[in-house]
């Protein structure tokens, strides 16, 4: 037993080897400049990320001519966001491990449930570890401490900006609207019935006047393909088929399952198909849905014809396109 004892008292640890902090002072004002410095890359490194979230340009990365807008943007968010959080984390293990006391401590075991005293312990021992630490007597890691956190913590309530705004009416509006004309995608080229045969289909977007530009977003709302069959083939009501011309009938090309593009079509079934999920949709009976997992016909864009005898549109989509979103009834 007395063996045991023993073993317990001196389990044979090497002698305490002090640091080079701990006996030369010129060694602890040396760790606590790198420290402070590795604070201050990590505060430039949130001010990187900031400016290229709000400024970035690509002549700032005048070194990387082919990058580009956007890839200097995230690039500058990478960089800004990774020196941070590396150099935060390195500056506190620096800290901890040349700076911050190297005593062994043995936490002896006690019951779960406190005592007032205890407590009372508890902060006198925190206040003297923050003491230990030299937070009063090393002013310099303390506040670039404080100006590395301060500064980092701007970045998750910068990033919140990305939420928002709220899209309002964004998400059920298209640049369709009475008189628009459907122009080929690409080629921008007006079309006229006869331009069409029986069975062809084609690939429309709404005409825009010279010099303006198509956003990434529009094109993927606007595009519509347009079928040509013979009338007769049609089994519709008379409000739908109103909306077709000389048996052209015009539909989003962008499914209602998922959003994909219904790029193929079945001339002999006169059936859309969806290749991401397989949706496919009847051109007979309006896309009515007759397999797959859309819930929703494909939006139907009616169409006539201008007095100089080009297909136009004669209102905007009847529903909005696209897969739902929380707004939508359905």
């Amino acid at each position: 037993m007395s063996n045991e004892i023993e073993l317990i008292k001196d389990p044979g640890l090497p002698a305490h080897v002090h640091r080079r902090a701990d006996t030369d002072p010129k060694a602890a004002v040396r760790a606590e400049r790198q420290v402070a410095t590795l604070f201050i890359l990590s505060a430039l490194g949130t001010v990187l990320l900031v400016y290229s979230y709000l400024f970035v340009d690509e002549d700032i990365f005048f070194f990387i001519p082919v990058l580009g807008n956007t890839n200097a943007h995230q690039l500058g968010l990478g960089m800004g966001m990774a020196i941070a959080l590396f150099c935060i984390g390195a500056g506190l293990i620096h800290w901890a491990k040349t700076l911050m006391p190297d005593e062994e401590v043995i936490a002896q075991r006690h019951e779960f449930k406190s005592e007032d005293e205890d407590r009372e312990d508890f902060v006198k021992t925190v206040k003297a570890g923050a003491a230990a630490a030299g937070l009063g007597r090393r002013p310099l890691i303390k506040r670039t401490l404080g100006a590395a956190l301060g500064l980092s913590a701007i970045s998750p309530v910068l990033l919140l900006g990305d939420l928002g705004p709220l899209p309002g009416n964004k998400l059920k509006t298209t640049s369709w609207k009475k008189g628009t004309r459907l122009v080929t995608d690409p080629g921008d080229r007006p079309l006229r019935p006869e331009d069409l045969e029986v069975g062809a289909v084609a690939q429309t977007l709404p005409a825009i006047a010279p010099g303006e530009h198509r956003s990434l977003n529009d094109i993927g709302k606007d595009a519509v393909l347009l079928i040509r069959l013979r009338p007769e083939e049609f089994n519709l009501d008379a409000e739908r088929l109103s909306w077709t011309y000389e048996g052209i009938i015009a539909f989003s090309k962008i499914c209602s399952h998922m959003g994909c593009a219904v790029a193929l079509y079945e001339q002999q079934t006169k059936h859309l198909l969806c290749p991401c999920h397989q949706s496919t949709f009847d051109v007979t009976r309006a896309a009515k849905v007759i397999f797959g997992p859309s819930a929703r016909p494909l939006p139907q864009l009616p169409i006539t014809i201008d007095a100089e005898g080009y297909l136009v549109a004669q209102a905007p989509f009847n529903e909005p396109v696209g897969p739902s979103f929380w707004e939508r009834s359905r």
